[in-house]
Formats: structure tokens, sequence, C-alpha cells
């Protein structure tokens, strides 16, 4: 098997592209894909701050990566949910990474800002921990890029994660959700910041090899809480339509980007207000986070 451009042994082997790469051109090949996301949906420029949500695994610290090589001014934000050892080692993974590149990382903690950390929120509100963990990491996200000046945040989702989160809100017909998915999303209040996910065009396995050749260093693990979600039997009833006949996960969130997404975007506005108590955006009075932070606070 040989890199389709300069002849070399290849080292992987893209079946949806019908090609193959050498570790360098594969590295060249990964980054002009990023730089064509932040291009084509006019992400950010090189002379605004953005704002990295990283996690400690490979995607969000190879976007990192590829962002400050590329002379973007990337700051990271770890998120700390409290849970068990993945929560310390995901935050040293972070942490690392920042060091060995002298980049700027913010931290924010859950359990600070909600009263509890994510697996005591599940107990003190019988919320679904993942849901409280995603309420909580999305308004924390936009939290930290208002109260430190950055008008956009960029993170980690894969053309996988994508495709297997489309999957799901068609299986339910959920026209919020599909209003809402597109790899840029623009503010549409003074209070949110932008949000793009610049490895769309990307799949899990060439951003995984992206940080093995780059010596990234990330958890592997995944979470805890994730065993049995949703999301994974989306990931894995692609994963057999991919081996089946690759291109399908690109051809599928691609078609409905270009073709479909439009007919959804008009069924999905909504009116956005300011939570009465601490003024993010909501569409009630009062915004689901400060909802959860008071059911933590009248369980103890």
């Amino acid at each position: 098997m040989k890199c389709r451009k300069c002849g070399g042994a290849a080292v992987l082997e893209l079946r949806r592209h019908n090609t193959a790469f050498c570790a360098p051109d594969f590295v060249e090949f990964f980054r002009r894909q990023v730089a064509e996301a932040v291009k084509r949906h006019r992400m950010f420029t090189r002379e605004e701050s953005v704002l990295v949500a990283v996690s400690g695994g490979k995607d969000s610290l190879a976007l990192w990566d590829v962002l400050l090589e590329g002379g973007y001014k990337a700051t990271g934000l770890y998120l700390d949910l409290g849970i068990y050892d993945y929560s310390k080692e995901s935050k040293a993974k972070c942490k690392a990474f920042a060091a060995a590149r002298e980049a700027p990382l913010l931290t924010v903690s859950v359990e600070e800002e909600v009263g509890a950390a994510i697996p005591e929120v599940h107990a003190a509100t019988r919320r679904p921990t993942c849901s409280a963990c995603g309420l909580s990491k999305r308004y924390l996200t936009n939290k930290a890029a208002l109260d430190h000046g950055f008008a956009v945040v960029a993170t980690g989702h894969n053309l996988d994660d994508e495709a297997a989160t489309l999957l799901g809100s068609v299986l339910h017909w959920q026209t919020e959700p599909l209003a809402r998915q597109s790899p840029s999303l623009g503010s549409t209040h003074p209070k949110l910041v932008r949000r793009v996910k610049p490895l769309y065009r990307l799949s899990e396995l060439e951003t995984a090899a992206y940080a093995f050749l780059r010596g990234i260093d990330y958890i592997v693990e995944e979470c805890p809480f994730a065993k049995g979600a949703t999301s994974l039997l989306h990931k894995e009833i692609l994963n057999r339509l991919e081996e089946a006949s690759p291109g399908a996960k690109h051809n599928f969130l691609y078609g409905f980007l270009e073709k479909a997404r439009p007919a959804f975007e008009r069924v999905g506005e909504v009116e956005l207000n300011e939570c009465a108590r601490c003024g993010q955006v909501t569409t009630g009075t009062l915004c689901g986070f400060c909802k959860l932070a008071d059911q933590v606070k009248r369980a103890r």
C-alpha cells in the first residue's frame, strides 16, 4: 500500500476516500480538512481568540493541537466534572498537553458551580447523569467564554459523533435538535457565543491516527457513565454500515446538511430570554442550570 501523495509506504488507509497516506502526508491531510471546515463555514479568523473545550480525549486535544500548530490563538477549557479517577486522569492529560506547548488552559469545577460533582448530582436530583452533565457543560462552557471575552467555542465533535447524533434525532424526528445540527452555530443572542465543530469532516479513526502520529497523550477510557448510552448504539449501527459501504457516514451527514437542514431551520426558531437569576440565555424565566442548582441545594 503506497501513499497517494508521495508514493512512499502508507501507514493508514482511508477507505471512504479510496486512498492511503504515509505519516507526514496524513498529518497534512488532517490539518487541511480542519482548515477547509474553518474556511467553508467561516468559523473564526486568526485575529479571534478561540476557546477550545478539552476533555483529555483524543478529539479535543487533536483539535487544540491543530489550531495551535496553525497559528491560531487557542485557549483550552477543561470542565472538572468530578467523576472519580476518570476526571483526575483527564484533567492531568489536559494540563500536561498545555504545559508542553505553553498554551493557556482554563479550568472550571462543576462542583463549585452547581453545588455537587456530576455523580452526586444524579443522586441528589434523580436526573439522568448524562442529562445533568450535558446541561452543565453547555452552560459552563458558554459562561466561561463570556466571562473571558471569547466570541467562539470550538468542540472536538467528529464525523462519527455528528452522524450518530443525527441518526438519533431522525429516529425520533426531534425537530429542534435537527434545526441546531450544524458544524457552525452562530450567536442568536448577545449572551450566546458561537459554537463550531472543526473536526466534523474527520472520522474517529482519523482523529485517533492523528493523535497517535503526533504523540498526543490522551485518556483512552470512556466516561464510566457512558456505558449503555444510546449514542454508542447509534455509532455501532453506523460502523456496520460504514464497513459494508465506505463513506456511508459522510453521505448521511453531508446529505442532511446540504439538502435537509434548511427545512428544519425554519421550525427551530424559539424566543430567547435572560435567566432572572444568572442572566444566561434561556427559553423560560429560570434557566435549566439554575433549576438544577436549586434541586441540588434542596437535596442537601
